[in-house]
């Protein structure tokens, strides 16, 4: 079973703790770590590595995501867990130093898996990691993720834009990225 702390809308602790499972039913605001990958592009572009989550995942089956996220388990913070999710889900050993903070970003959705209720609301940190990533070296962490795919960011962000549903990204992350690299 896991446990999420409780947060407030800038990201720090309320004191209370929750299980995984309630916390989704709820909607409670919980803390997250999105770490995108990117590579240079075409045309002074950038290209985002894009993870296609496992068929099981409880939530967004199937769908292409950020390049490595995870939820905070109680306790912890979110730059360390930006690096554990690197590692577990994508092989990558990163270092703090490696990880470039762009921001804080609040996400709500709210959709039906399985039958049931899922209400997430997470605050982010938000990180970019630029070291080179050949994925034909990637291990990846099969309960997590199927697959992985290098992606222009405007095509992403056309997808997004549209609504495609095998697509579950904010477009305000997209954004942070396009600010960062001024494109």
């Amino acid at each position: 079973m896991e446990f999420f702390d409780i947060r407030n809308k800038d990201g720090s602790l309320t004191g209370e703790v929750k299980e995984r499972k309630l916390v989704h039913r709820d909607g409670d605001i919980h803390g997250t770590s999105h770490v995108w990958i990117v590579r240079p592009g075409e045309n002074g572009s950038c290209d985002i590595l894009l993870q296609k989550r496992s068929a099981d995942k409880d939530a967004f089956p199937g769908c292409y995501d950020i390049s490595s996220a995870g939820h905070l388990p109680a306790g912890q913070d979110y730059l360390p867990s930006a690096i554990r999710e690197l590692k577990e889900e994508l092989g990558i050993d990163a270092k703090e130093e490696d990880m470039i903070f762009l921001g804080l970003h609040e996400g709500y959705s709210e959709e039906i898996f399985y039958g049931e209720p899922f209400r997430n609301h997470e605050i982010s940190h938000v990180y970019l990691y630029k070291k080179p990533v050949d994925i034909s070296e990637l291990r990846l962490q099969e309960e997590e993720v199927e697959s992985v795919k290098w992606m222009d960011i405007f095509q992403c962000y056309e997808e997004v834009r549209k609504g495609n549903p095998k697509y579950c990204l904010f477009m305000e992350e997209l954004d942070m990225i396009k600010n960062y690299f001024e494109i």
